[in-house]
């Protein structure tokens, strides 16, 4: 058996942990999370002195995360991965740990009823919103939203939890804390702000969507981080740089860490700005350009690359017609169609492509790929719709959609099962397996109006382009289907040579 995190004295944080007070608290203890917000706050602790602590809580604990930092002593380990090697920490900033399920409800609220705390960051995914990605709204049918509303005094959304936790604060006086989503949405604030004032509304209490609204600052924020899952082999790495030390919720992710957040917190925040984090007024052009170019082009890559037969998105990079394709997505697609871009897209592009392509990360396509019906609102259909509007071509674009179409049929090019993650997975099934002769999967999928809204399924110029490109992979395969795109986008030399032989 391996000593336990706690158990060995050269590991340790490197500051006094009995001095940090629970000022911030996470929704949602999550691989990313403990790989970016918690290491902010930890190169605070260690170089300057910061007390701004975290308290932990998820509320139903599934991987057992809460469970592990407890017998940990609140500790855990951050391995940074890159082609010249691992490069380990441990953390220390958490201070309290709570999982809804085992520590109770009382627990969790007593926590954000806490007079230290100013403010609670989310890690939630897009689907814990519980919102309509086409447009932002509070889904109103949602089961879990159903049951918020008709009981507030047993939440189970996250919405409803820090309600919940909001009315307390309310009743004893105390100020509200901010509310700062981290999650890969446009506008999170906005939304978040939006699902706790409509959620307040559906509740029967419309002082307490007053008192939201005048009280609690939801910033925005734009975060960057790619944090594969935790693999065997990856936790085998993380022992030996510990020493034999067994972190049970260790996390490893590439060395680059961005995050950008609108600068409004009435109750105070953490000096960020000491390590690198961008306190800016707005911080959409930051959320657009990295939605779309990077979120987008892993969603391009997992989607084509997972039908292709790569694991990884470094796999996928190996392969010249997905690595012409991907570029030429980023600034040919996705760039075009920003309304501002904070630094030049071709040298962001660049970036992007020298981190998709690191050796050292295990970023798997079937973990991107994930949620897909939550993701592709804001990563390929926003960029589709300005370019219908213009009159432009969009073919990379309508390529991942389609690989993406491709995908949820549940079925790969060698007739393996994909085993299909979305909260909409039922819904997909039941269109595809009960659509007419006469009706293609693409004309079933459009139906979806939470992801594809009114306008496109309406729209005979997406549909043909859209269906072209489904055809084409459903005839052609994935590693073929993209030598031919290259070919037809004027790449030439050997990749319109194999564009060519595929045909």
């Amino acid at each position: 058996m391996h000593q336990s995190i706690s158990a060995a004295s050269v590991l340790q944080a490197g500051y006094a942990r009995q001095a940090l007070r629970p000022r911030l608290l996470h929704l949602g203890c999550g691989a990313f999370h403990r790989a970016h917000q918690a290491v902010y706050a930890d190169e605070l602790a260690r170089h300057h002195g910061s007390d701004w602590g975290y308290c932990e809580v998820s509320l139903s604990d599934s991987s057992g995360t809460i469970h592990a930092l407890k017998q940990q002593d609140l500790l855990f380990s951050v391995s940074d991965m890159d082609a010249q090697g691992w490069h380990c920490r441990v953390v220390g900033i958490v201070c309290q740990a709570l999982s809804q399920n085992e520590d109770e409800l009382p627990a969790v609220l007593e926590a954000l009823a806490h007079p230290d705390l100013a403010i609670v960051t989310l890690t939630i995914t897009e689907k814990g919103y519980c919102h309509l990605p086409a447009t932002g709204q509070l889904q109103l049918d949602h089961p879990v939203i159903l049951h918020d509303a008709a009981h507030p005094l047993q939440p189970r959304s996250a919405a409803a939890v820090l309600l919940a936790g909001l009315r307390l604060r309310r009743q004893r006086g105390l100020p509200a804390f901010a509310v700062l989503s981290c999650d890969n949405m446009p506008a999170n604030g906005v939304i978040t702000r939006q699902v706790l004032m409509q959620l307040a509304v559906l509740q029967n209490d419309v002082g307490m969507a007053e008192w939201v609204a005048q009280h609690v600052a939801c910033p925005s924020s734009m975060v960057d981080c790619i944090v594969p899952m935790v693999s065997e082999v990856t936790r085998t790495r993380i022992r030996a740089l510990l020493g034999g030390v067994d972190d049970r919720v260790g996390v490893a992710c590439e060395p680059f860490r961005q995050w950008v957040i609108e600068d409004h917190f009435p109750q105070g925040r953490p000096a960020w700005e000491r390590v690198g984090v961008q306190l800016v007024a707005d911080v959409s052009p930051f959320e657009e350009m990295k939605l779309r170019m990077l979120n987008g082009s892993h969603s391009f890559l997992a989607y084509l690359g997972y039908l292709a037969g790569y694991t990884h998105i470094s796999d996928c990079m190996q392969d010249a017609a997905l690595a012409q394709l991907v570029h030429h997505l980023m600034v040919h697609e996705q760039a075009v169609t920003l309304a501002d871009t904070p630094q030049p897209a071709e040298e962001y592009a660049a970036s992007l492509l020298q981190r998709f392509r690191n050796p050292a990360l295990p970023h798997q396509t079937w973990q991107i790929a994930m949620d897909g019906s939550q993701k592709l609102p804001q990563r390929l259909l926003a960029p589709i719709r300005v370019h219908l509007a213009r009159g432009s071509r969009f073919d990379c674009l309508a390529l991942g959609l389609a690989a993406w179409m491709c995908y949820v049929s549940g079925i790969d090019e060698q007739g393996r099962v994909i085993d299909v993650r979305d909260p909409l997975a039922a819904e997909i099934r039941m269109l595809l397996h009960s659509r007419g002769p006469a009706m293609s999967s693409v004309q079933a999928l459009l139906q979806l109006e939470q992801v594809f809204g009114a306008d496109l399924p309406r729209h005979a110029h997406f549909i043909a382009v859209l269906s072209r490109y489904v055809c084409q992979l459903q005839k052609y395969g994935a590693k073929a289907c993209a030598a031919r795109v290259c070919a037809q986008l004027g790449y030439a030399g050997e990749l319109a040579g194999a564009g060519d032989g595929a045909g």
